[in-house]
């Protein structure tokens, strides 16, 4: 069961929920949640998921390889994080976590119970919107615990500012 969402009561916001990656559609999901985090009185909350690695077998490499990945995850949040400041003048909330996409985005969502919405974009590719727009937007969609909103790749700042 989900937490009740407390993002309009008292002492609590509206989170954008932005899973932050390196690819260019990421950008367009950005923009739009702090579009509308700055006109609705929200924050924007930026996610990067370290994917869990199995480096049991080498001794040392694991500590290497999750000191490198967070080294990315640092500066993809940052970039995104100044992003959110340059189209809507408001701060934006960054964390970082490890594990299964689609898990560590629900267990997010369960465990603050100010996230109200799942901002996505989908992907430019000829091979669809992206593997997770069409996880969430496909088999969890039904019995996913928020609203998700999917913006189109092909839009422009202006366009997602119109829509925002």
């Amino acid at each position: 069961m989900v937490a009740i969402r407390k993002s309009n009561e008292e002492g609590h916001r509206r989170k954008f929920l932005v899973i932050v990656d390196d690819t260019p559609e990421c950008d367009r999901a950005i923009v739009y949640a702090a579009k509308r985090a700055a006109r609705t009185g929200g924050v924007v909350l930026l996610m990067f998921v370290i994917a869990q690695g199995d480096f049991q077998h080498w001794l040392g490499v694991e500590d290497i390889m999750r000191a490198e990945a967070q080294e990315t995850a640092d500066r993809t949040l940052a970039r995104a994080a100044e992003r959110v400041r340059a189209v809507a003048r408001t701060e934006p909330e960054c964390i970082t976590r490890e594990g299964n996409t689609s898990e560590v985005i629900l267990d997010v969502i369960e465990q603050d119970s100010d996230i109200a919405i799942l901002v996505l974009a989908a992907g430019l590719s000829k091979d669809g919107p992206g593997p997770l727009v069409s996880s969430i937007a496909g088999k969890a969609s039904g019995s996913f615990p928020i609203p998700v909103t999917i913006v189109p790749g092909t839009l422009d700042d202006e366009s997602i500012a119109a829509l925002a």
